[in-house]
């Protein structure tokens, strides 16, 4: 990003809107027996308490709880105003109110490239608010639309780093590591916004799938991958449990086996224990070279 001189929140020198309202009230009604004396000298008076009385409540405004108010006297920056309830500041300078509660949105599902190059849609959910007030005014145009730009600019980035899934010798994926990805953007955006006075509490992957055109696609290869994993899952237990009837045959002495005889039977337990359907017993009245 440019350069920019950052212009940082001060407070501002304000008073209390009670007092001066009262004031402003006193003013105003006690114009009104000047008027009613009809001289050329209580008409002035009159005249003149109700301008400063009417001038006076033009400095008054109000602030709700988590809101603030920066103060500006012809374009120059005079202070930020967090003081809840009814303030008075001089009626020439200018005050624009900001909100700094918590904010929360949701981007738009954008649709990026992952690591390998895979097209997926992915969306975040975002909890933000403004902890500097005159770089958020000042330093940005439009500090609301500035963070909405950052957090799709963010996702880009950070959807370029990380593979959706099955990632190479255990590398975080976008799908797998939702935590360490969400920490990621979160940090990232905290450095994109930093310069607008914003602060990202909280970021998070709203939505995350494959695009439309690969998403048949890439379901029948995670359905292969599963299917492959509990075939390996069978073969390696078929393979205990073989090896452990044939321990146990040997040591209790029941039958003595050849190797073809073991081979034999090693071959048919595999086939009973990884086959698919239930095996069909066949009764041998020979032997088993004959």
């Amino acid at each position: 990003m440019p350069e920019i001189t950052a212009t940082n929140e001060r407070a501002a020198r304000t008073a209390s809107g009670l007092l001066m309202l009262l004031l402003s009230l006193a003013l105003l009604i006690g114009s009104v027996p000047l008027f009613a004396q009809e001289t050329g000298l209580s008409i002035l008076g009159g005249i003149l308490c109700a301008s400063v009385g009417a001038f006076l409540m033009m400095g008054l405004y109000a602030l709700q709880p988590n809101q603030a108010a920066a103060l500006t006297f012809f374009g120059e920056y005079r202070g930020t105003d967090r003081t809840t309830g009814l303030r008075w500041v001089a009626p020439w300078i200018m005050r624009k109110k900001v909100s700094v509660r918590v904010r929360n949105v949701t981007s738009d599902k954008l649709k990026v490239n992952d690591k390998r190059g895979n097209p997926i849609e992915i969306a975040a959910n975002v909890v933000w608010r403004v902890r500097d007030t005159a770089q958020a005014l000042f330093d940005v145009d439009d500090y609301a639309e500035f963070v909405n730009i950052q957090i799709d600019t963010g996702l880009r980035d950070i959807a370029s780093h990380y593979a959706y899934d099955h990632g190479e010798d255990e590398e975080p994926t976008l799908r797998a590591d939702a935590e360490l990805v969400a920490e990621r953007l979160r940090e990232e955006l905290n450095t994109r916004v930093a310069v607008a006075g914003i602060v990202v509490d909280e970021a998070r992957l709203a939505h995350l799938a494959y695009a439309s055109e690969i998403a048949s696609a890439m379901l029948k290869r995670q359905q292969a991958e599963a299917v492959l994993a509990a075939r390996r899952l069978i073969v390696k237990g078929a393979v205990g449990m073989v090896e452990s009837a044939l321990t146990d045959l040997g040591e209790r002495g029941v039958v003595d086996l050849d190797e073809d005889r073991k081979a034999a039977m090693v071959s048919n337990l595999l086939v009973v224990l990884c086959a698919d359907r239930e095996a069909q017993p066949v009764v041998n009245t020979g032997t088993l070279y004959g």
